[in-house]
């Protein structure tokens, strides 16, 4: 098994990543293929940050998915973990062939990630709100052990209505985390509905800078932003967190104006449609 380090902020062409990110958008429809049911949409607004995030930014080794040095990634939007699978696989934390048996008993792949189960899986997953807490504890392990790895951690906009993160971020803030990045995928829209009618959390950015952390808000479907935002995030003196503002469903037209992708399923017509356009997109 090769045995390489995937060293931190490599060379990646844009244009590249922005075909990993649809190619992520199509594995998640033929994931929920096989489960009947999935979050599509919840995908597809960060998908783009996946792409970035395991082509370009993290420090990796995935033969040793416990290496001590490799750079972490908590993902407290779990849901999305049907987005992250093919990648990990991609890169060789285990075979492809798991992805067939996505959500099918006794497979390791559920719709939550567990980390005692998915190889390259950093934290699991369930009850939304735990992992910016978690990233606190890794970024200060690292100090403590002398170790320079980073911690990430991408959140839901709705994820900020628990307490629990705020309590993360003043906790961050007050320790210094320099070592510890967040990112808010700020689509607007979760299960219930918009955000802000359910639970306005904005203004995002001053909330965090509030407590001590340093902030940047970009668009999170431009790949050029999304590479500098990470290159930049990396160079701060205190916790970093990175607003990415996006589009719930993005790049499927149908999905990106409503809530009701948040979980479900396509039928064969949807289907057709939605692997239509992601795929003009890769073949041009």
């Amino acid at each position: 098994m090769d045995n390489a380090i995937l060293p931190r902020n490599r060379a990646a062409d844009p244009r590249m990543l922005e075909k990993k990110a649809d190619w992520i958008r199509l594995e998640t429809i033929r994931l929920v293929e096989i489960a009947k049911s999935g979050h599509y949409s919840s995908v597809f607004s960060c998908a783009e940050m996946f792409a970035a995030l395991y082509y370009h930014t993290l420090r990796l080794k995935p033969a040793d998915p416990r290496w001590p040095d490799r750079d972490r990634f908590l993902l407290g939007k779990g849901h999305a973990a049907i987005g992250q699978y093919p990648i990990l696989a991609e890169l060789g934390y285990f075979p492809e062939d798991w992805l067939d048996t996505y959500t099918r008993l006794g497979s390791p792949l559920g719709d939550h990630p567990d980390m005692n189960k998915v190889p390259g899986c950093d934290f699991s997953s369930g009850s939304i709100g735990h992992n910016l807490s978690v990233g606190v504890g890794m970024a200060l392990a690292a100090r403590l052990q002398q170790r320079d790895f980073l911690t990430w951690v991408m959140i839901g906009d709705g994820e900020l209505a628990e307490g629990q993160v705020w309590e993360a971020a003043m906790a961050a803030g007050h320790y210094g985390l320099s070592n510890l990045i967040g990112i808010v995928d700020a689509n607007g829209m979760g299960l219930d509905g918009n955000t802000e009618d359910v639970m306005n959390i904005e203004p995002i950015a001053a909330k965090f800078e509030s407590f001590g952390w340093s902030t940047n808000e970009i668009d999170g479907h431009d790949m050029q932003a999304v590479l500098a935002a990470f290159d930049r995030a990396q160079q701060s003196d205190r916790p970093h967190m990175i607003v990415a503002r996006t589009k719930k469903g993005k790049g499927v037209g149908f999905m990106e104006t409503t809530p009701y992708w948040h979980l479900g399923f396509l039928g064969p017509a949807d289907k057709a449609v939605a692997v239509a356009e992601i795929q003009e997109r890769l073949d041009a």
